[in-house]
């Protein structure tokens, strides 16, 4: 109660929330059944993600913002995983760039035409093979170019470096049950992550060391969740012993005592946290819940805020947050959610009511652009960088994405493949070499793109053939 007595000062006291029209949400998608708690649904300024129910597989649909209204059955979808799909998240340095895990162990990345699909895609720009169990996280680094975090049911951590395919950190000995969820600080400097057996452990990936964990963060056996927030503390929402949901803040140079933990309901959906480190706001999203509370973290007592609640009537199956780059400014709009329904992605639109047709600075401090700070290698070898921030003064105008290329590393580094002997003769001469990779890669883009031709020739002369079949069997 504490929370709501104080009557305070803030901008956000009056956010305003509202769903979309009928005709602007996205109707007749057959949303993922998995019983797993990610959000299923990722967004950006170009396109939105949601995971899909898909027989033989894993798929998700990948959908341009404007593409609203009823999606074709036979929509194309991303659908290259042999198990279901259980998290996504696009680049946050390339909007066209999304990366996915699976149940069949694998993170895969994918690159989305600039104008949408227009075909299935079936073929990923790189496949990462390194957990041994299904992969359930997958989180790009904040500020350096191409490096991805994935974790799995095998309790490990895998840090990639998407450009060359390869898994350059591997902390699986840090956690001795399921991993519910990890976030990157907003350097990308530390990671923290919120485990079954109740502990928040904050960790640096590169040193490969625990700098700070806490045990039973919270009481209750039910799923937790733990962010960096932008001052470098951790806010965490689980549940207490009694199974009441809880939410708390932690310094993570001192664990012993929560900042602030305050009780909430007694809900037993997990709560989905997702945080605007532009206005320090943190909106939970309870799996099951058909409503977004919403809180502004603070540095006076009682540190996390009670603003609001956003309420509608039907429960929520996944939620996705839009980056701040994607907003309308011109609407003081500070928040827009994609929220998942049984069958349907309804846009909701949080905005600030102003009079002034001005832009509003207080609102929009510069936010993080599409920019990477650093490059994968830079990261990898100690460097850290906050992210390049951005004015939304005119709006955001999205630039064009140069495309990813993944190099795989020299011949030499690796096994050698019986098909590359010459490559080996050759390698004193880099500069050949370089070449020679450019041009095998564009190799094997034609190759496969003449395979996936081909495939869709045969499938459709087989079609033919069938229904040749099936005409003569008619005129008999």
């Amino acid at each position: 109660d504490t929370m709501r007595r104080v009557v305070r000062q803030s901008k956000f006291r009056h956010v305003f929330g509202q769903a979309v029209k009928n005709d602007q949400c996205y109707d007749d998608i057959r949303v993922s059944r998995v019983t797993w708690d990610s959000s299923f649904c990722a967004v950006n300024p170009r396109f939105v993600a949601i995971i899909v129910d898909a027989s033989g597989g894993g798929a998700f649909l990948v959908l341009p913002l404007h593409k609203t209204g009823r999606i074709d059955k036979s929509y194309p979808t991303v659908c290259g995983h042999t198990g279901p799909v259980l998290d996504i998240d696009w680049c946050p340095h390339n909007d066209q760039v999304i990366a996915s895990g699976s149940e069949d162990c694998t993170v895969m990345v994918w690159q989305i035409p600039e104008n949408g699909l227009t075909l299935s895609l079936t073929e990923p720009v790189v496949v990462l093979e390194g957990h041994s169990k299904r992969v359930g996280i997958v989180a790009w680094h904040p500020t350096a170019r191409n490096v991805l975090l994935s974790a799995g049911c095998d309790n490990a951590i895998i840090i990639w470096n998407v450009g060359t395919g390869e898994a350059l950190i591997n902390l699986d000995d840090m956690h001795v049950d399921m991993i519910y969820n990890v976030s990157w600080n907003r350097n990308g400097s530390l990671i923290c992550t919120a485990s079954k057996d109740k502990k928040v452990r904050v960790i640096d990936p590169r040193k490969q060391e625990i700098v700070a964990e806490k045990e039973k963060t919270h009481e209750g056996a039910r799923p937790m969740r733990a962010i960096f927030l932008a001052d470098g503390n951790i806010f965490t929402t689980g549940f207490s012993r009694m199974s009441e949901r809880q939410l708390a803040l932690w310094n993570p140079k001192n664990m012993e005592e929560p900042i602030a933990l305050h009780e909430m309901d007694t809900s037993n959906g997990v709560l989905l946290p997702f945080y605007d480190p532009d206005t320090n706001i943190i909106y939970l999203c309870g799996k099951g819940d058909s409503s977004i509370r919403y809180f502004e973290i603070t540095d006076e007592s009682p540190y996390v805020h009670y603003l609001n609640t956003f309420s509608s009537k039907e429960p929520q199956r996944g939620m996705g947050f839009m980056p701040k780059r994607g907003l309308d400014v011109n609407k003081c709009e500070i928040a827009r959610f994609f929220k998942l329904h049984e069958r349907k992605c309804e846009p909701i639109i949080m905005t600030v009511p102003r009079k002034s047709d001005l832009f509003q600075d207080d609102l929009y401090p510069d936010t993080a652009g599409p920019e990477a700070a650093l490059e994968a290698e830079e990261w990898f070898e100690g460097k850290n960088a906050d992210p390049l921030l951005i004015s939304l003064k005119h709006g955001y105008i999205p630039g064009k994405n140069r495309d990813l290329k993944v190099v795989k590393k020299n011949i030499l580094d690796n096994k050698p493949a019986a098909n590359k002997k010459s490559d080996l003769i050759n390698a004193p001469k880099k500069a050949a070499d370089a070449s020679n990779t450019q041009n095998e890669a564009k190799l094997d883009e034609i190759l496969k793109e003449l395979k996936s031709i081909k495939d869709t020739i045969t499938n459709q002369d087989e079609r033919i053939s069938k229904l040749e079949q099936q005409m003569a069997k008619i005129g008999d």
